[in-house]
């Protein structure tokens, strides 16, 4: 074998050990919390949060694979639930569906309704979506899960909008018509990605009256600055480029498939919107330049961010909340995190874990290259909803018997 050769192979076993860091071990995830009172309730449930977390030897250590693998696959092993559709039409003229998830568990006293937000362009439909529902419906619990406006192919748009970072709107219709469907159940919010921007958002709106069965919320790898967020994904570094490429045409990709409502000449007259810029649109901001922040009457794409993003309404949270983001997240880089961190550290029943790994909303674990069939996420989550709802009884039984 010749000198070059080895020398080739020896290039590429080191680019192969740098991409999947398998020189790193596992680490307990760091925990900031400034309510210790808040710490130990939810540690009596969720234990699993202050456990390391191990991801699948061969490749669970690179946030890359980590998060290839979740968009590709999603889960290793998927049960496909069995809901109903709800369907909700709304002042503006938009069709909304959700999907049902009755428990597969009764015996569970507790009535705790999941009310999920997937992430972008995400539905019920959704692989880690689905796997999550139903096992949390075998621990007990109802789901019911937003269908962004739009991003269901078999679900027409009947008004000319389709879902965006910061519209709470269409979330706070799914929460209003589940309640009225179960007036005595207790929900917890859970978002995933952009949905954990949404609810974190929906949470701190301050001309927003939240119904009073909400108990508290779970965000999972949200950015919480769509404007830092778009400032880094248009940065080649670290793959992120390649990132926003797929989110851009995601996008794209909806809203042409919707073009007879959302692009009709009567809407492009009234919002001036030009539909070659929209097709050529290479990256989101200028996606959202040409049509989202025309759309919704923003000024600029700048001030439509900020208003979208869930930074900006952390200090009017009132509900407890937890927050999960991993800091190889090759999507959220974690010079993002540093606005959670320091929330979390000065704010009472707020939790924020930090995994060293995980990527974005991959969490795989165990195994060498086969991981286990249960994330670390879907472990947590739910066990972190166990939490809040102990959290939430603890606070109840302290009020009645006059204990503060």
């Amino acid at each position: 074998m010749s000198t070059a050769l080895l020398a080739f192979i020896a290039v590429i076993l080191c680019l192969l050990f740098r991409i999947l860091n398998v020189n790193s071990h596992a680490e307990k995830p760091a925990l900031f919390c400034k309510d210790m009172d808040f710490l130990d309730t939810v540690s009596k449930i969720s234990s699993v949060v202050q456990e390391p977390y191990i991801p699948t030897r061969l490749w669970g250590f690179s946030g890359h694979v980590q998060t290839i693998v979740h968009s590709i696959l999603g889960r290793l092993k998927c049960s496909w639930p069995i809901g109903e559709r709800c369907c909700l039409h709304l002042p503006d003229g938009s069709t909304l569906t959700y999907d049902l998830y009755q428990p597969l568990n009764q015996t569970f006293e507790d009535d705790v309704t999941l009310a999920i937000c997937p992430g972008i362009g995400n539905t019920s439909e959704s692989v880690y979506i689905r796997t999550f529902v139903h096992y949390a419906q075998c621990h007990g619990y109802r789901c019911v899960v937003l269908n962004h406006l739009g991003a269901l192919s078999s679900v027409a748009v009947t008004a000319p909008r389709v879902f965006t970072y910061g519209h709470t709107d269409d979330y706070h219709s799914m929460v209003c018509s589940l309640v009225s469907r179960y007036p005595g159940t207790e929900v917890v919010a859970v978002g995933f990605s952009l949905g954990g921007n949404l609810v974190t958002k929906y949470f701190g709106e301050s001309d927003r009256t939240l119904p009073a069965n909400i108990i508290g919320g779970i965000s999972i790898c949200q950015g919480y600055c769509a404007i830092d967020g778009s400032s880094y994904l248009l940065n080649w570094q670290n793959f992120r480029r390649v990132y926003l490429y797929v989110i851009t045409e995601t996008m794209k990709s909806i809203i042409l498939r919707h073009r007879n409502v959302l692009l009709a000449d009567p809407i492009k007259k009234a919002f001036g919107l030009n539909e070659r810029d929209i097709v050529a649109a290479a990256t989101l901001p200028e996606l959202d330049e040409a049509y989202t922040r025309k759309v919704h009457k923003f000024n600029s794409v700048t001030e439509m961010y900020r208003w979208s993003s869930s930074k900006y309404y952390l200090h009017n949270i009132k509900l407890p909340m937890v927050f999960i983001n991993a800091r190889d997240d090759p999507i959220v880089p974690e010079n993002m995190l540093e606005p959670i961190r320091e929330f979390a550290s000065n704010h009472p029943k707020i939790l924020y874990v930090e995994t060293a790994h995980g990527g974005h909303l991959g969490f795989y674990e165990g195994g060498f290259i086969h991981a286990n069939p249960v994330t670390w996420l879907d472990r947590s989550v739910v066990s972190l909803i166990g939490s809040l709802v102990y959290a939430h009884s603890e606070s109840k039984l302290k009020f009645s018997t006059g204990v503060h």
